[in-house]
């Protein structure tokens, strides 16, 4: 019902009629997004059941673009169906152009440049954007404070040092807990936090940064959201580029803010702790508690980064009981364990042509999927297209219009996530997957880029992407 009421929406905001309707992948969120074209429009549609995170998410769009932010535009809203279109920024997170580069190096020089881009925008959200800003839309709480820290301490208590079986002192703890948070407490709290400030959070579009998912947004410190980014534990941040990061961050905030810089910097490893820790929840929270493995993967490189934060802690408060339990957790090798064979999970996604057979599976174990493009239209028919391959604008665009794309992606989508999420549970280390069509050129190769970016942006996996045909003519 809602996808017909996002459809009515779009048609009556654009005139036109809604010509494709593309359901995009689920990620951590409820939100459902569609993808919809019409003859000159593409938008996303968004559905989502919680009226007052939507009102947050539209009026707090509507504020930053007035700033000049980069941030989706609003385009049309039913807040009565909780429903709303925004503009589209494309398929390509932070996230996912990360894990391309890291394919290349451990950090390249152009992933650092990216950063840089969004550490410069970072405190205008912060520091320009938040005045005048409407903190009553703030939704659960308008202020990241003592409350909205313990529901976090707690997340992680019972999500995951419970789930994990990790022992402790429950009185303790919690005393600890309250010791923790009013230090916390004692940084200027006047700033917007974004609240889940990562990298996919931010989009990637032609060569300029936008940001996303901000509706949990509130006041809070300046600390937090770069201990978000900086500590986000898929992107495995090297730990020298971690620190050049944040003193270019420092840097950037003092043209608008004076700061104590040494105080600054204990306060934001305490933060560090705290944003670690609610990670963590949200890990054994999706990953034991709903079994979806892909968030068991982020444990290792969370458990990395705590390790790093307690070898550098100098609080000038004391936690008995948190930092041995902490301790407790880097130590264990049971979570060790968990995640650890997860990110040796590689992917290898090919185009081909049937002409020359279907590709050899080098890794050895043989499987995997071959799917057949051949029953797709075929844009190879066409003069205007025959030079061109399915990386080309016009070639996608062509595709893009056909029914029959939508339920192929659909399908072949489903199966290859399934496999994926089993791979990972089960600690394999390679899949295969194959597009084929008559030349291997049009069809198959649209379809092998677009599994690709779905499978970076979604997963913390190595995917290596190959159109054989393509490489013969080189």
């Amino acid at each position: 019902m809602f996808e017909e009421n996002i459809v009515r929406l779009f048609e009556k905001w654009s005139g036109e009629k809604a010509t494709k309707v593309t359901p995009l992948a689920l990620s951590g969120s409820d939100r459902k997004y569609y993808r919809i074209h019409s003859a000159t429009n593409t938008v996303l549609g968004v559905y989502n059941h919680d009226t007052k995170e939507n009102l947050a998410f539209v009026e707090f769009s509507k504020h930053f673009i007035k700033h000049g932010l980069n941030v989706p535009k609003i385009y049309a809203e039913d807040v009565t169906q909780d429903i709303y279109l925004i503009e589209d920024l494309g398929n390509t997170t932070l996230f996912a152009f990360l894990t391309q580069e890291k394919e290349k190096s451990d950090f390249t020089d152009e992933l650092k440049q990216v950063y840089i881009k969004v550490l410069k925008e970072l405190p205008k959200f912060q520091i320009e954007a938040g005045k005048g800003l409407n903190y009553s839309l703030c939704y659960p709480r308008a202020s990241f404070d003592k409350q909205s820290m313990m529901w976090d301490l707690n997340y992680f208590k019972y999500y995951f040092l419970k789930l994990a079986q990790i022992p402790f002192d429950e009185q303790a703890l919690e005393d600890d807990y309250q010791a923790l948070t009013d230090y916390l407490l004692t940084s200027k709290q006047d700033y917007f936090l974004y609240r889940d400030f990562q990298s996919r959070n931010i989009m990637i579009k032609d060569n300029e940064v936008y940001f996303i998912d901000y509706q949990g947004g509130r006041k809070g410190a300046l600390q937090y959201d770069i201990a978000s980014l900086l500590y986000d534990a898929k992107a495995e941040i090297p730990q020298e580029i971690r620190q050049e990061l944040l003193n270019f961050y420092i840097n950037e905030l003092k043209k608008y803010v004076d700061i104590d810089e040494t105080e600054f910097r204990k306060q934001f490893n305490a933060y560090v702790l705290i944003r670690i820790m609610q990670a963590m929840g949200a890990y054994g929270f999706r990953g034991f508690y709903e079994k979806k493995a892909h968030f068991l993967a982020s444990i290792p490189p969370a458990l990395n980064n705590m390790d790093y934060v307690l070898s550098k802690l100098d609080l000038p408060i004391k936690l008995p009981t948190l930092i041995p339990v902490l301790h407790k957790l880097v130590k264990s090798d049971k979570l060790k364990a968990i995640g650890a064979n997860r990110n040796k999970l590689v992917v290898s996604i090919n185009s081909f042509s049937y002409k020359r057979n279907i590709p050899v599976d080098e890794s050895g174990h043989g499987g995997g999927f071959v799917f057949d493009c051949r029953a797709l239209h075929n844009p190879g028919r066409y003069d205007e297209y025959k030079q061109l391959t399915g990386k080309d604008l016009k070639v996608i665009e062509f595709l893009n219009k056909e029914a029959d794309i939508k339920v192929f992606k659909e399908n072949t989508t489903a199966l290859v996530q399934q496999s994926v999420e089993k791979y990972l549970e089960r600690g394999f280390d390679h899949l295969s997957v194959n597009f084929g069509c008559t030349g291997g050129q049009h069809r198959s190769v649209y379809m092998a880029e677009y599994m690709t970016k779905f499978l970076r942006n979604k997963y913390n996996i190595k995917v290596i992407l190959r159109h054989r045909e393509q490489e013969m003519k080189k």
